[in-house]
């Protein structure tokens, strides 16, 4: 049975002055698909319906919308602005609550609803509440003595610009990143999910293992590659470590193959580097589940003709490279031009 996972569900008031009624909610979901995975970047296809009463009450209000999701598996939209099928979004009756709201949704991105999923509304009904205030005259004073001594009577109007605003105010902390509407985790943390082929965290998840915290880590491989020289110019005779991609590069000078690996963002982060012998071998033997997630990527094959430069360097003339065609590294000139495959930790 696919399951739905709901990450949050909030209000959204219109520009409009807080006496008038919301003619629209903001909500966002995870998507998972029956073994677990998230289902990114994928058109999905969703019915939303608020229902009054009870989780099985009466549909009040239906739309369907078709958003995407993104590479984490999460949808963000906002209820009141999909194609209706029944009710009136501005005519729903909030202090008649308790409201639910219910989410059908396809994967496939169309109307076989396969995944379903309700929870109750429990902040919007009191958000929505101003709505009742237009027929008020003179002051109102509160008297609940709990509402008084909580932090939430000192909330204002000037607090709620900030909520509605919060994501501009968003700071990445540790083993996290934020990248426009994106929030990652970049290994440690609480999270364990990682598994072969993932594509997440800018590339492909080609090994992973479990560290002394207790969290997987691994390597990940960048979608994309480009030809380049191991060094053009210079000279570097302490770029011998087999193990230690970042170590080697950061000794490379007068290298086009560095210089294309420190150029790259991809997925938002800049870490990326030329592996090392050992780490290209473990990408090499990984290279089923890099070149499936690839390939369903419509992103660049890991090529079976191609030799790939590593950062390991043989002496001060000569550093290796890796045929994945036969499957073993030999030395050659660094002036020479192999292919070049970028990777990162996490």
């Amino acid at each position: 049975m696919k399951k739905l996972y709901i990450l949050v569900a909030a209000v959204a008031l219109t520009a409009t002055a807080f006496a008038q009624s919301p003619e629209k909610m903001s909500y966002q979901a995870v998507v998972r698909d029956a073994g677990n995975a998230l289902v990114s970047n994928k058109v999905v296809g969703m019915q939303l319906s608020i229902l009054q009463g009870a989780v099985s009450g009466v549909a009040v209000y239906i739309e369907k919308q078709a958003p995407t999701t993104n590479m984490n598996g999460l949808v963000s939209l906002e209820i009141g602005t999909g194609t209706v099928v029944s009710g009136t979004f501005a005519s729903i009756d909030w202090s008649a609550g308790p409201y639910f709201i219910k989410t059908e949704t396809d994967p496939g991105g169309g109307t076989n609803y396969t995944i379903s999923g309700t929870s109750q509304l429990l902040s919007v009904p009191y958000a929505l509440h101003a709505k009742t205030a237009e027929t008020l005259t003179g002051g109102v004073t509160e008297t609940d003595p709990i509402f008084a001594s909580s932090i939430a009577s000192g909330i204002t109007g000037t607090d709620t610009t900030y909520w509605n605003n919060k994501q501009d105010q968003l700071t990445a902390g540790t083993n996290i990143s934020i990248v426009g509407n994106t929030i990652s985790a970049i290994g440690g943390g609480s999270s364990n999910n990682f598994y072969l082929g993932q594509d997440t965290l800018g590339g492909i998840v080609f090994y992973i293992y479990t560290g002394s915290d207790g969290n997987q880590h691994g390597l990940i491989v960048n979608p994309g590659e480009s030809a380049a020289e191991w060094q053009s110019s210079g000279t570097t005779t302490n770029a011998t470590r087999s193990w230690d991609g970042v170590y080697n590069m950061g000794l490379m000078t007068g290298s086009t193959a560095k210089n294309y690996c420190q150029g790259l963002s991809t997925g938002g982060f800049t870490d990326w580097y030329l592996p090392s012998i050992d780490e290209l071998g473990i990408l090499w033997h990984n290279r089923f589940h890099a070149n499936n997630a690839l390939n369903a990527g419509s992103y660049t094959l890991l090529s079976n003709i191609t030799n790939y430069w590593c950062s390991t360097e043989n002496d001060s003339n000569l550093a290796f490279y890796f045929t994945f065609g036969l499957g073993y590294s030999f030395v050659i000139d660094k002036t020479s031009t192999c292919s070049v495959r970028a990777i990162r930790a996490f």
